[in-house]
């Protein structure tokens, strides 16, 4: 769940529990060009607050100024749509004569969005389903995979924790990857059990844990919204919980290194009982190959390698690192040729 969505939840949380009227507006359907995907949420409170947003403003504007001229006098849910002309997708901002059907949810103390935080924040995976017709909600326990769903009678979301990255050690390159990964709102965690390396490191928003980097993986839990990546080049640090992460349901895991010393920590790890199938999900060389020398190169690399797994994008092997250095150096040795 991006922290925008969580922001929204927490809005409305805060406002029921004032006793203000408000409304959850959530984007349930899209046609042609549209500036927020799915399940994109805005928050409005009937004195003119407002958090998030469903479009690029210009429908934040005219749903805000229905409340303002006529409050929140609806009590069940509603659907709305806008776009479906020509002069209303110009007027509404949406490109290419988009067109963009929105939830519009009173909210209560029934609305049960207290109880859906409380979930989330014990990183559950949630699905919130809607009934429109009463404005009933009932929460269960999401499968991976889930996606919103809407039919003539209820309105399914999905609703889960933050994407988690975990950094093992506190070095430089962590400190410039762990400062792109918040902007990118991952929930980041740096473990490092060495004091001379924690000492003076710090980046916002990031929590530095003094704790054996295997003993902290088991107890993260990580899910298939969880990342791990082991940079200290310390076998005795990153192996073992390497060998943790490899076994979870963690989506990325991966090491910085050399090819060589790659293909040791591979021999090492199966000397673990590490499986065939458990250790090809380890990325290393870690990264995405763009002749990156400095930090701030490397962090970017990792991360553009991160994002497309996440993103299940296949990419080929002329962009990994493996492949690329072992053609560049063919190249380095070859012999000149001669005129």
């Amino acid at each position: 769940m991006d922290s925008i969505d969580l922001e929204v939840l927490k809005a409305c949380d805060r406002w029921t529990q004032a006793g203000l009227k408000c409304q959850l507006v959530t984007v349930i359907k899209t046609w042609g060009s549209s500036p927020r995907p799915e399940g994109a949420m805005l928050a409005i409170c009937e004195d003119g607050q407002v958090v998030g947003s469903v479009s690029g403003g210009c429908i934040e504007d005219d749903l805000i100024e229905r409340v303002r001229n006529e409050g929140i006098q609806r009590t069940l849910p509603d659907i709305v749509t806008y776009g479906i002309t020509a002069d209303e997708a110009h007027r509404f901002g949406l490109p290419c004569g988009g067109t963009i059907q929105l939830a519009l949810e009173p909210l209560s103390p029934q609305s049960r969005i207290t109880e859906l935080l409380e979930r989330l924040s014990a990183h559950q995976l949630v699905a919130r389903r809607l009934d429109l017709q009463t404005g009933e909600v009932r929460l269960d326990q999401a499968s991976s995979g889930m996606s919103l769903q809407v039919s003539a009678t209820a309105l399914t979301t999905i609703h889960g924790p933050r994407w988690r990255l975990l950094i093992i050690g506190a070095g430089q390159l962590s400190r410039f990857l762990a400062s792109i990964a918040v902007g990118m709102d991952y929930h980041v965690t740096v473990c490092d059990p060495r004091e001379e390396y924690r000492t003076g490191w710090q980046v916002d928003g990031v929590q530095v844990v003094h704790a054996m980097p295997d003993d902290l993986v088991i107890e993260m839990q990580l899910d298939s919204r969880s990342a791990v990546v082991a940079l200290t080049h310390d076998p005795k640090l990153d192996d073992l919980a390497l060998m943790e992460a490899l076994k979870s349901d963690a989506f990325y895991v991966g090491a910085i290194g050399s090819r060589s010393n790659n293909a040791k920590r591979r021999e090492r790890l199966k000397e673990f009982d590490v499986t065939d199938a458990e250790l090809a999900k380890l990325h290393g060389p870690i990264g995405l190959y763009i002749g990156s020398k400095t930090p701030a190169e490397i962090a970017i690399s990792i991360l553009a390698e991160l994002t497309a797994v996440k993103n299940n994008i296949h990419l080929p092997v002329e962009v990994q690192v493996e492949h690329a250095k072992e053609v560049a150096s063919q190249m380095t040795t070859a012999p000149a040729c001669g005129v």
